[in-house]
Parts: C-alpha cells; structure tokens; sequence
C-alpha cells in the first residue's frame, strides 16, 4: 500500500478545498464541491469563498442565495451550513438521524416533550409565514406550557427542515433571521431515502483522503466503516500505518507544492472535518483556535498548515488585520501575508478610507 506523508495528505485536503489555487467557477458549484460550507454566522462563507473563488465578489453570493440555489439552514453535525439547494434536499434524510440523536444534549430540559407534537405545530407555525426563533418559542410555548421553551426551539431546528430567509442585509442574513420550511422556499420536495454511500463520496471529493473516523466527524454519522467498505475506493497509508481512503481520480499533488498563504474565517469546515487535524494544524496550536466556550477563531496557513489568528476591525475609516502569529514568520512570508491582507480588507470593508495589516506584540 501507498505511504502517503503528511504534507502529500495536506497538499491533497488543501486540493480540494480550493485553497492551492483559487476556482475561477459559478459560486453554487463551488459551494458543491465543498460539499457545503459551516455558516454559524453569516459572514464565514463569504470570507470562505473569498480565499477559494478567483476574484470573488459578495454579489454572487447575494444572487445564488436570493436565486434559492444556495441555503442557510441547520445541516451536518446539527449546526448552520451554507449548502446548494439541491444538496439540501438530497442529504437532508441522510442527516436526520444525527439530528434527533441531538436531542439527547437536552437532558432534563426536555421533561414532557413530545417531539410529533412539537414538530407538527411548528410546521403549521411556519407555513403560515417565515418566524424568527424566539417567535417560534413563544407560539409553541402557549401550546406546550409546561415544556422548557429552550428544548421547544431545539426539537424544532432539529427536526423540521427549514432554511433560513434571506433578509437583504450585508451577507445575507441578520444576527436573528427568520426561518421558512425548506420545501416551500426552494420549491421541490425532500428526498426521503437515505443516501450515505454518497455522502461519503462527496466527503472524499472535498476532504480526502481520509478515514472511518474523519467522515463520521464530519457529519455526524456513526457507525461509517462498513460503508467505506463497500465502496470502490483507493487506499493509501498515512505515516503512522492507519488506512486512508479516496475516491477514484482524486487529485493528489506532489507533497512539495507551493501553497499560497490563506486567510481562512471562524469556523471554516477545513479545522472542523477530521478526527485528527494534524493534516492542516500542529496539536501545540489547537488550544489558540478551539476555544472552551466552541469557539473557532479566525486563521491563515503559511505552507499549507495554520501559522496564526487573525482579526479586522474598522475604526475612524481605518480598516485593520491584526495578525497573531504561533512562532517566527519569515520576512518574505510576512510580505505575502500583507498583500494577501489588505486584499481582504478591501474586501472586507470596501468603503474604508485606508487599510493597515499589522502583527500583534
């Protein structure tokens, strides 16, 4: 069996998700090929596809999502993701079982809930007209007195398929936008059987090679072994001897590839679809991202792997990168990171007078 080292493993992930070189593609394919982008809050995409999309502009995305191809809704491991409609409905009965399994986080909250019940007042809720959450809590409370109004609005993300609406601010969304059902909003019905074989597939497609393991952090599904088993895929050996597994035809760069420095938002799906994240950031540095309260800060790679955090923030005009690097950055590298920079202050905030990338300490 092939020994695939950790920069070929890196180079290969880095491949897929767009970040040696970026995609000069349609936005809905893009967001396709990464198999759906994690979207806690409404920026992270767009930053996302900033570093992935040649020439990105936030209008795209505005279009793709206003045009209903693209959704914001509660998706892999029951938390917001950014997905194409049609992947939407196609994996959506794949996923359920993990989102009822969410439940279970409720503990004694969910004393006297009755999930069908919940779910089918919501759904009568909603048809009716789009609803932020805290309006669906307190319709369902009068409903369900008795039942914690937290769990209330948890069943009904978990279990009712619903995208969030757009509400024609910047990014899209508001901190506290409305929820409509899924079917009405994109006009085609869910599938209802189950499709898990593909779903690992399209994983390997955007995060490969990879293991059991990795696909299940991804989305949240148990149990995934057998179904790599079935598959026809390739096999290759990491460093310490464990079984990766690609899809067929799959790129796989030379392990000395140049990769650009990249600047990647809170949350990026790229820390977040392995079980083990040395591929694309050291364990000594994973405390400084991950933070206790389930977090996950803002980076950028220098050489394929995260090098430090970065933030903006725009006072008096002034747009400014404020770099935190994890050790020594070389003066050519720290010339590409503020090219690379003030390119996503301008970005950012295009109607800033002036822009600034400076290092912390």
């Amino acid at each position: 069996m092939v020994v695939m080292s950790g920069r070929a493993v890196n180079r290969a992930t880095l491949a897929r998700q767009l970040l040696l070189e970026r995609e000069a593609g349609a936005v809905v394919d893009v967001v396709g090929r990464l198999a759906g982008m994690q979207g806690q809050e409404p920026k992270h995409p767009y930053v996302g596809l900033w570093s992935r999309v040649d020439g990105f502009e936030e209008a795209e995305l505005d279009r793709a999502v206003a045009g209903r191809d693209v959704v914001r809704a509660t998706f892999l491991r029951g938390t917001l993701h950014l997905v194409t409609a049609a992947d939407y409905l196609r994996f959506r009965a794949t996923l359920a079982p993990v989102l009822e399994a969410g439940l279970k986080v409720l503990g004694d909250r969910a004393a006297g809930l009755e999930p069908a019940k919940v779910v089918a007042a919501a759904e009568k809720l909603l048809a009716k007209e789009p609803l932020t959450f805290t309006e669906v809590r307190d319709a369902l409370q009068q409903q369900f007195p008795d039942v914690n109004e937290r769990a209330l609005g948890f069943c009904t993300r978990m279990l009712v398929p619903l995208v969030m609406y757009p509400a024609g601010a910047r990014w899209s969304w508001t901190a506290n936008s409305k929820f409509t059902p899924a079917e009405d909003w994109i006009g085609s019905k869910l599938r209802r059987t189950a499709e898990p074989a593909e779903l690992v597939t399209r994983y390997l497609a955007a995060f490969g090679p990879a293991t059991p393991a990795d696909f299940q952090t991804w989305s949240g599904l148990q149990k995934a072994k057998p179904l790599f088993d079935e598959l026809d895929l390739e096999t290759f050996e990491d460093e310490s001897g464990k079984t990766l597994y690609d899809v067929p035809d799959a790129p796989r760069p030379d392990a000395d590839t140049p990769a650009p420095v990249r600047f990647l938002p809170e949350f990026d799906n790229l820390l977040l679809s392995h079980a083990k994240r040395e591929r694309i950031i050291a364990d000594e540095h994973k405390p400084a991202v991950f933070t206790k309260n389930l977090r996950v800060k803002s980076t950028y790679t220098v050489d394929g792997f995260v090098a430090g955090l970065w933030t903006s923030d725009l006072k008096r005009g002034v747009a400014t990168l404020t770099l935190t690097p994890f050790g020594r950055t070389l003066k050519k590298t720290q010339t590409e990171l503020e090219r690379e920079g003030t390119a996503l202050l301008r970005f950012l905030e295009p109607d800033a007078k002036s822009y600034a990338v400076v290092t912390a300490g």
